[in-house]
């Protein structure tokens, strides 16, 4: 199951069943979890832990060092986790020493060619990156969201779990949990009711997420109104909790 033109550093480590193609280079300090699939001609660089069952294909580039000038070659790494699927050309970074150390990536992760994940990112779990979606360093993207085609994210915005940012949109605030996103520079355009009817949320609870997103986009009152709103529905209805939660914690602008 290792091609013999696969190049393998000697402290790297291989679960069970793994399988390497022609020309894969294997770098130190990388560890792969069983039953986990790498295509010709990959290049996974260390320090980098990757889960089970991963497909990762052809041309990626995993681990390498972090785009970032202040980058002076301290220790850092890439964290993948189970069942993802990585395509074509994709490329993630590790992390840096101001950034946390590390770059991650959850679960059940959907990531088509030319995707770029920077250091320092952390991608929660089901996630669907689109071909050429970009994340700069250390944005943070929520379970279940989905980013379309091209689509491009600014350093340190945070997309919210559940969350639709359309093709082409360059993301410079924060992006709220179950909100769709479209133009050249993103702005709301709804929730993403498709979405969450297909993960099972009741009508009520889509309602309630409803409600929440007219308070804040389109009743046009000031932020700590719409606040104070969702606080009030935030006590009976916990997807508002979340959005009020996600609000609280943020440091940049919320896209609006």
């Amino acid at each position: 199951m290792i091609h013999p033109t696969a190049q393998i550093d000697a402290s790297a480590k291989l679960g069970a069943h793994v399988a390497v193609g022609a020309y894969s280079v294997i770098g130190a300090d990388v560890v792969v979890g069983e039953h986990t699939q790498i295509a010709p001609h990959v290049v996974v660089q260390g320090p980098t832990r990757i889960g089970c069952n991963n497909r990762i294909a052809s041309f990626a580039a995993i681990g390498g060092d972090p785009q970032d000038k202040k980058y002076r070659g301290e220790r850092s790494e890439l964290v993948i986790g189970n069942d993802n699927l990585i395509r074509e050309f994709v490329t993630i970074n590790r992390g840096t020493g101001d950034g946390g150390g590390s770059t991650r990536i959850g679960d059940g992760n959907w990531i088509m060619a030319y995707v770029h994940i920077a250091h320092d990112c952390i991608v929660g779990n089901h996630t669907v990156f689109s071909n050429n979606a970009t994340l700069a360093g250390h944005v943070e993207v929520g379970d279940y969201a989905i980013l379309s085609g091209f689509a491009g994210v600014h350093q340190f915005c945070r997309i919210g779990a559940h969350a639709f940012v359309g093709m082409n949109c360059m993301i410079n605030g924060d992006v709220l949990p179950f909100v769709m996103m479209a133009a050249d520079y993103g702005r709301p355009r709804g929730i993403n009711a498709e979405g969450l009817k297909r993960r099972g949320f009741s009508p009520e609870r889509i309602a309630a997420i409803k409600r929440a997103y007219r308070a804040l986009y389109v009743a046009k009152s000031p932020l700590e109104d719409a606040r104070a709103t969702l606080l009030t529905a935030a006590e009976a209805e916990p997807d508002v909790r979340t959005m009020l939660e996600f609000i609280e914690r943020g440091t940049r602008p919320l896209a609006r």
